[in-house]
This record gives structure tokens, C-alpha cells and sequence, in this order.
């Protein structure tokens, strides 16, 4: 048997599930919708699996872009975008079908 951890996530699958129906989100874009249909999670185990992801090659980054808005900590903010990667194995989820 193998040590450590599984590969697989049920997190990570259901990250896959919405942005097969979304097509391409960022990190606090997709955790509200995982917050909205999951189990709740935190919004830094999103990023994990996000770069997880990259890793394992089921999401792969599309762009980097710096955005502008009146935040708290500046007049910009950089957004990582995610599309599926091809390792991503969607299911189709009922519930991510929701988000259509």
C-alpha cells in the first residue's frame, strides 16, 4: 500500500465539476460557488487543491491578470484564472449543473 496521502479529493473533483460548467474562474469566484453547493470548505483548502491541481495537471492556469477596484489594500488586484486541465475528469454533478 502506498504512504501518504491519496491522490484523488473530493474537493478537488467538486472544483473540477464547477468549472466544467463555468469554464474558466478564479480562486475567490470559485470557492463562493463551492460555499453555495458543497459542504463547507475554506477559502485557503480552495487554493490547495487549486494548486494541487496545477500539479497533478486537472487545472492549468489561462491567465494572470491585474484587475483595478477600490479594495481595501490598494486599487488593484492580480487574478490567477483556472480553466481544466487535461487530467480533469468531470463527472457531471447535478448540483454544478445549477450553476448554468
Amino acid at each position: 500500500m502506498a504512504r501518504g496521502r491519496p491522490p484523488n479529493s473530493r474537493i478537488r473533483q467538486n472544483i473540477v465539476e464547477i468549472l466544467h460548467v463555468i469554464g474558466k474562474g478564479y480562486g475567490y469566484q470559485i470557492h463562493k460557488f463551492y460555499q453555495e453547493l458543497y459542504p463547507p470548505c475554506t477559502r485557503e483548502v480552495i487554493y490547495y487543491h487549486l494548486h494541487k491541481g496545477v500539479v497533478l495537471e486537472e487545472f492549468q492556469i489561462e491567465e494572470i491578470k491585474e484587475e483595478p477596484g477600490d479594495y481595501s489594500w490598494g486599487k488593484t488586484v492580480e487574478k490567477t484564472y483556472y480553466v481544466l486541465g487535461k487530467n480533469a475528469m468531470p463527472k457531471g454533478d447535478v448540483k454544478a449543473e445549477t450553476l448554468r
